[in-house]
């Protein structure tokens, strides 16, 4: 599958995000909920790789 330079949809709840860096006393870039995002989307699409290569249609945490 081709990387798209387009910014992918946000699959993380960004208000969450930011609580998880203030509850560490930090603050957080404007672009990270788009990066954390764009790692979930990367982590995903192993996962369905690693599901459909082992011939499963459900993917699990291990596929993770």
């Amino acid at each position: 599958m081709a990387k798209s330079n387009q910014p992918k949809e946000v699959v993380v709840v960004g208000s969450k995000v930011k609580d998880v860096i203030r509850e560490a006393g930090l603050r957080s870039d404007g672009e990270l909920v788009q990066a954390v995002s764009d790692r979930v989307h990367d982590l995903l699409e192993s996962a369905v790789e690693r599901c459909t290569s082992n011939g499963r249609s459900t993917v699990r945490p291990h596929d993770l």
